[in-house]
């Protein structure tokens, strides 16, 4: 939801900080500069129901203990003066009991009861009445409206109707109302001392109203005293919360207690700050609707992610829960169960949609089933309806995987409520996702039935009530099945071309081989201009640019080009800021096709004046940049915004600016729209085997607009079933400001002579749907009009319920579903007596325009092959491909990073360091204590040996010739070998083969030395008997103490007596040392079998520790030479010794 309220405090706060600091609404008008600002005074009290208790005398400001006061519950509560929730003149000792007398408790107010919990304080101001006032600023479509009157207060009556309005119009191109027409619209009715000061603040208030995205400001009353003081008493306010990406720093700053509390009382206030100065925005559930535990969690994950998942617990004892996936058949399930008068016992309100993970879906459904399987048992059991409309790019089967892991944990709990579970979904991968619901079933023990796009979308709400059985269902399945009768468009050359030689095969006639570049299809440039009426923005011959990366959208919309037989694909370029010039490669059909890429949209227009129409993937935070740099261009004549979550304000400006320049704007916060055998927009009619089973790749003959895009492929599915399919689809986007509405679409259809029938899909919320009554009445629409409005359920609910879109809320009885299904069909309309009966009415009011030859049937033509993207044909599991690579170490793919399947969190709580992590990572496997602390002695050993061994020199070198630390790393290990490091592999293998010979050290000793070979791991140049290396005797001690055995250490030191007999200088060294101690490790641990301890050794893990010790001092020197800034390193001269013959010169003639 974009238009969120918020407490009186917060408003307050932000009035009391930005009035002063806003800049001016508009350059023209400015506040006079001896403008004084009302002081800040409000106070929060909160309940805290752990302890019971409301905020401490030592949090409050100083002046609530000085000051008369008034108290009153801050929680979204509208006229609280005639339900008794004021306390007015009272001290802080008075105000404090009423509120500790009140909070916790359950308060009714009209229908809603709720628990009371927060509350505000601010100074009792005494006042007459004749300086009461009223204002209010309300967004709409056209605007801002200012409301005012000079009689506010709690009795300020029908303010529509007696207030008076000025509108600051949301067009920039209309004037800006000025100073002296705010005065003379507004303030007729207003003292003149007082004209001069209430223009000051309301332009002020305006400012502030702008600048922090508000939607909805009132204040009544608002008191201006005689001596120019202002306050206001009472304040309502709604913010646009998808602006918190530009407002989220003002909006804390405000509400920063150290603003307004002084001295120790701001130390002890609470404050809980995020990025920005100030805590973030706080947004309240309606009072009655204290979020759930469970509720906050899900608001949590939806947070978190992309995707959107939403739950409001409606009746925790209710019978009946959904888990629906998209928006707008959320609400089309909870309209079937309260039609069919089961609204009591409806449990919850919730989707999910926008492709959330696995684990998301599983976290969702597990939350849900918790709330299902609590309290008593009800004898006739519990249904859970798992619906949804048919996704355009979610894998059902994967996001099924994530509801399956739910059930199955559930299974116990399932069983004990009597669980009976009906599933209806499509989309891509559904029948998989299907067949893993039934086998499911089999398994839980459980009555799960299981439906697909065949089934209509609510079907299954009969059935799971019993008001209906399965042979009911399909026979209503059966009926709605007719002939189509579309127009079957002549087959385009690419629709029949022969199979092409694969590349590499050689042409039996010709002789020549088939090379790459002959599966790369180029299209010739094409002229500006697309001479289409303004009613058709997309004819089989339309161009676009596509703004931002999409190459997923961009396959969609070649693949459907190409099945629909187009002579060149519907995407001419790409436009991507952010990259240089490039070429992306698309497929079409079996071959390949080129498009460019552009950084900006000038270049992109320039090259291809054939393009006319933009889809703008930009995010929300730059879809308005870029779409008014794309206004700029006249050549643009139609333009997809599908960014959701631009901000109120933005949306509306766009819209207004798009009307002038001309453009057809669809969105934002839309899939787009498509018509079938000519053009379609990203991800529209999802993929191509919905494209395919609800005929898309030809004209039909009725055109729709919905706000939904999920419930857009739901009307192509059920068209294609009940009539000859789809003529042109949009679908306008959920927000509250569409750039386009119904009519504009609707008035398109009525002036095109191919579209014979309309449906209109509207919902809760908004007034759009009025406009299409008036011109139904008017004359100007005259074609049939199926229609429907979705969200009849809201009238069941006792608190306000924000269903899927943005816009989806009443304001007004006008903007129910029912208002406006009633008025639609007193109009003339077609509209059925519930969603369910849609399917029927429309194949009823086809068949007429069939019979009466408004439409004639056409044959129809068999879908197109149309090639699958391998990557796709993989995870449906329909091919098999060996992997490149095995690796059984790590794995990044799931929630959660893993080392040999232990969890990244699990690696630290459990402390077990850097030497557990190699431990998992080597040996694949968690090893004892004793030995991941050797392997950290073995890392912190090697680290360094001085800057004179040869690692150390060439990586000094190396960057001391300006290479950056990776270069000078590897130069360094690039020396690593049989002369430096390699000692440890060797002296592993060399004293065990000794050792299981059998051989005594002496006999080792004497085979080395009759071979002439020295044995790796003994003597040092410096270190001797008599001066110990203290490297080796902390390892000995180690192991000596905690390895369980030592024999492989034992024989090296027995070695080691024997060499030093000869020369003291023959001691085991700290690689050797390693070496047996570490062969130790692996054979006497219990960790390995003995076939894997002599791998281990066989394969370099040894010197795998010395790599990585050693580059710890690597890496040292290389950031050390850096920091002296050395100079490029020569060396002297007089340290080379050079040896060259003499010159031999050849005899001249």
């Amino acid at each position: 939801m974009s238009s969120k309220p918020i407490r009186e405090l917060d408003a307050k706060l932000l009035v009391n900080y930005w009035l002063p600091r806003s800049p001016a609404a508009h350059p023209s008008i400015e506040a006079s500069s001896s403008f004084v600002a009302p002081a800040p005074k409000v106070a929060q009290v909160a309940w805290d129901a752990a302890t019971n208790t409301i905020t401490g005398d030592e949090s409050m400001p100083s002046w609530v203990k000085t000051t008369k006061l008034v108290a009153k519950p801050d929680q979204l509560i509208k006229r609280r003066g005639k339900a008794g929730l004021l306390k007015l003149n009272a001290d802080w000792e008075d105000a404090k009991q009423w509120i500790v007398e009140r909070a916790g408790k359950p308060q009714k107010v009209e229908a809603v009861t709720g628990t009371l919990s927060n509350f505000i304080v601010e100074p009792f101001v005494p006042h007459p009445a004749e300086t009461e006032f009223y204002v209010c600023i309300n967004s709409a479509r056209e605007g801002d409206y200012i409301l005012f009157t000079h009689e506010g207060g709690v009795d300020v009556g029908d303010v529509d109707a007696k207030a008076l309005k000025l509108l600051i119009p949301a067009d920039p191109a209309e004037p800006f109302p000025s100073r002296e027409q705010w005065t003379s619209t507004l303030l007729t009715n207003v003292p003149a001392a007082k004209k001069e000061i209430l223009t000051d603040f309301l332009v002020r208030l305006y400012s502030v109203y702008v600048d922090l995205h508000f939607a909805y400001l009132e204040i009544n009353p608002l008191v201006v005293m005689d001596n120019g003081l202002i306050t206001y008493l009472d304040m309502a306010a709604k913010l646009d919360q998808t602006a918190d990406y530009l407002c989220g720093p003002k909006w804390s700053i405000a509400r920063d207690p150290s603003v307004y509390v002084e001295g120790a009382a701001a130390a002890a206030v609470p404050t809980l700050k995020g990025g920005d100065r100030g805590p973030p925005m706080y947004w309240p559930a309606p009072f009655g609707r204290d979020l759930t535990k469970e509720e906050a969690w899900i608001a949590k994950l939806d947070s978190g992610t992309g995707a959107s998942l939403k739950l409001t617990v409606l009746n925790p004892t209710g019978r009946i829960w959904t888990m629906v996936a998209g928006g707008g058949a959320s609400v089309v399930y909870s309209d079937a169960i309260a039609a069919h008068g089961f609204a009591h016992e409806l449990a919850n309100y919730g989707e999910y949609s926008g492709a959330p993970t696995e684990g998301q879906t599983y976290e969702y459904a597990k939350t849900l089933l918790d709330l299902m399987t609590r309290g008593e048992v009800n004898p006739e059991g519990k249904l859970l309806i798992i619906g949804g409309g048919i996704a355009n790019f979610t894998n059902v089967a994967a996001t099924f995987k994530g509801i399956i892991r739910a059930l199955k944990e559930y299974k116990v709990a399932l069983a004990k409520y009597g669980v009976r579970i009906f599933v209806r979904r499509g989309g891509p991968n559904y029948q998989e996702g299907l067949r893993m619901m039934r086998l499911l079933g089999e398994d839980l023990g459980v009555e799960i039935q299981v439906f697909g796009p065949d089934t209509h979308i609510t079907d299954i709400v009969p059935l799971a009530l019993g008001l209906k059985t399965s042979e009911d269902i399909n026979l209503a399945n059966a009926q709605r099945e007719v002939p189509s009768g579309a127009v079957t468009p002549a087959a385009a050359p690419n629709g029949s071309t022969p199979a092409e030689a694969s590349t590499g095969t050689i042409d039996p006639v010709t002789g020549n081989r088939a090379q790459p570049q002959d599966q790369i299809v180029h299209f010739p440039a094409a002229a500006g201009g697309s001479g289409r009426p303004a009613h058709m923005p997309f004819d089989e011959n339309t161009r676009s640019l596509v703004f931002g990366l999409q190459p997923r959208a961009i396959q969609g919309m070649l693949d459907f080009d190409f099945s629909c037989g187009r002579a060149q694909p519907s995407v001419a370029a790409m436009i991507y800021p952010f990259g240089g010039h490039h070429i992306q490669k698309f497929y079409w059909g079996t071959k390949e096709t080129l498009l460019p890429v552009y950084t900006s949209v000038k270049e992109a227009v320039a090259k291809h004046p054939d393009a006319d129409v933009i889809v703008n993937f930009a995010s929300s935070r730059s879809v308005y940049q870029s779409t008014l740099e794309i206004l700029q261009y006249p050549q643009i004549r139609a333009l997809a915004l599908i960014a959701e979550g631009v901000p109120e304000r933005f949306a509306r400006e766009i819209l207004h600016r798009a009307a002038r320049a001309g453009v057809l704007i669809i969105g934002p916060a839309t899939v787009g729209g498509i018509k079938p055998g000519c053009f379609r927009i990203g991800n529209s009619g999802g993929m191509m085997d919905n494209i395919l089973s609800s005929k898309l790749y030809r004209a039909g003959s009725v055109g729709y607009v919905s706000k939904s895009g999920g419930m857009s492929n739901e009307l192509n599915n059920i068209l294609s079933l009940t009539t000859n399919g789809t003529y042109e689809g949009i679908a306008i986007g959920g927000d509250r400001y569409p750039s386009t509405t119904f009519i504009d679409h609707l008035l398109r259809y009525q002036a095109d002579p191919n579209c014979k029938l309309l449906v209109l899909l509207g919902e809760v919320g908004g007034v759009e749907e009025y406009r299409v009554i008036d011109a139904v009445k008017q004359g100007i629409i005259t074609k049939p009009i199926v229609a429907w409005a979705i969200g009849t359920c809201a009238k069941m609910f006792t608190t306000d319920v924000q269903f899927g879109h943005a816009g989806s809320m009443a304001n007004s009885d006008l903007e129910t579903a029912s208002a406006k299904n009633a008025a639609m069909k007193a109009a003339g309309f077609l509209v059925p007596d519930t969603f369910e009966e849609l399917p029927m009415l429309l194949r009823e009011v086809y068949a007429k325009l069939v019979s009466q030859g408004t439409i004639a049937p056409k044959p129809e033509r068999p879908p197109p092959a149309i090639p699958i993207d391998y990557k796709w044909a993989q995870e449906l599991g329909m091919i098999r491909k060996p992997a490149a690579f095995i690796s059984t170490i790590s794995d990044e793919r799931g929630s959660e990073l893993m080392y040999s399947g232990v969890k990244i969190s699990e690696v630290f709580e459990s402390g077990m360091g850097i030497g557990g992590v190699l431990s998992l990572l080597w040996f694949k496997r968690r090893l004892p204590a004793y030995c991941t602390k050797f392997i950290e002695m073995a890392l912190m050993l090697t680290a360094d040996h001085g800057p004179a061994v040869s690692g150390a020199m060439n990586t000094i070198i190396t960057s001391r010739a300006g290479k950056d630390l990776v270069s000078s790393l590897v130069s360094g290990l690039l020396t690593i070998g049989d002369r430096f490091g390699g000692a440890l592999d060797d002296a592993a293998k060399t004293f065990s083969q000794a050792k299981d010979r059998g051989l005594t050290p002496r006999e080792f000793v004497d085979e080395m030395r009759r071979g002439n070979k020295l044995i790796p791991g003994i003597g040092h140049k410096v270190k001797s008997v008599t001066n110990p290396d203290f490297r080796v005797q902390v390892l000995v001690e180690h192991v000596r103490k905690e390895f369980p055995a030592h024999s492989m250490l034992d024989y090296a030191l027995a070695v080691q007596a024997v060499t030093t007999a000869k020369k003291d200088s023959l001691i085991l060294n700290v690689d050797g040392a390693l070496a047996v101690c570490f062969v130790d490790l692996l054979r006497d641990s219990g960790a390995f079998t003995r076939e894997e301890a002599d791998e281990a050794i066989q394969i370099g893990t040894l010197n795998g520790l010395f790599v990585i010790g050693r580059s710890i001092g690597f890496v040292g020197h290389h950031l050390d030479q850096k920091r002296l800034k050395a100079p490029l390193y020569r060396h002297p001269a007089d340290d080379i010794f050079v040896d060259m013959p003499m010159r031999v010169l050849a005899k001249g003639k």
